[in-house]
């Protein structure tokens, strides 16, 4: 019987299931949705990869009446970064990485803005709210449209956030006819209890950020804790933006909205 990495290489074996990945990255897709990116493959065959990928656990299937909805699950390839690439590379050789990327998509090192550099932010903040953690949760995912208050819709058009806590799921902000942003993926959730999310949150361009809320539960308080952390092309002033705009969102807003209720 294959181990889990074999099959999990095996599926990554093909350069069709891979950009399947690539394009599940972006968003959910059904099956009809990538058979119509692949007009020289049958069906038959997409079907063969995505059940290649499901069998590694890289994709989820949901289904929404009949259709077959498919969620890219990035879980086993952080595992893998885990074991086979964090060990031996450091933010250092990320950073460089990103910066390759960025180079050659903009046409060379002129591509690059003055105020941009390769570099690494990590943001850790704490607030206490007086609420069970069942409610600190149910604010921060299923009631995000309450109190979020950043939109990156375009001015004048309103818009509405959800945040989908299931393995798969997705922080959206919605508006227009089919037109929205992706805040970020879930790619693992144990609730109440912690919830991990990957997204630019606002961030443009070769940039990685990854978000973790995790909640604490004593005598009748909720202690939740934020982990923000981002490498790559990050402007000077980021890092410091976001600090502020966490600690307004969460120690302000959120806070005030469960406690207020």
């Amino acid at each position: 019987m294959e181990d889990k990495l074999s099959i999990l290489f095996k599926a990554l074996g093909h350069p069709i299931r891979r950009e399947i990945l690539d394009l599940l990255r972006h968003a959910p897709k059904t099956t009809g949705d990538l058979d119509e990116y692949f007009p020289d493959v049958s069906r038959y065959a997409i079907m063969k990869h995505l059940s290649t990928l499901q069998e590694a656990h890289l994709v989820l299937v949901r289904r929404q009446g009949k259709y077959r909805l498919n969620f890219l699950n990035a879980v086993p390839l952080q595992e893998v970064h885990r074991r086979w690439v964090g060990q031996y590379m450091g933010s250092t050789a990320h950073s460089l990485l990103n910066v390759k990327s960025a180079v050659e998509q903009n046409g060379g090192e002129k591509g690059m803005k003055a105020n941009e550099q390769a570099t690494v932010f990590k943001i850790e903040q704490e607030v206490v709210i007086e609420g069970s953690r069942e409610q600190v949760f149910q604010a921060l995912t299923g009631n995000v449209e309450d109190w979020w208050e950043f939109r990156i819709a375009p001015e004048g058009k309103p818009s509405k956030l959800s945040l989908d806590p299931v393995l798969g799921g997705q922080f959206l902000e919605k508006w227009g006819n089919n037109e929205g942003a992706v805040w970020g993926n879930v790619y693992y959730v144990n609730a109440p209890e912690e919830i991990r999310l990957i997204g630019h949150l606002g961030m443009q361009g070769a940039v990685n950020s990854a978000y973790t809320y995790r909640l604490k539960e004593d005598h009748g308080s909720t202690t939740l804790q934020l982990t923000h952390t981002a490498s790559g092309l990050i402007e000077e002033d980021w890092e410091q933006s976001h600090k502020e705009g966490w600690n307004h969102l969460l120690g302000n807003l959120l806070k005030n909205y469960v406690e207020q209720g």
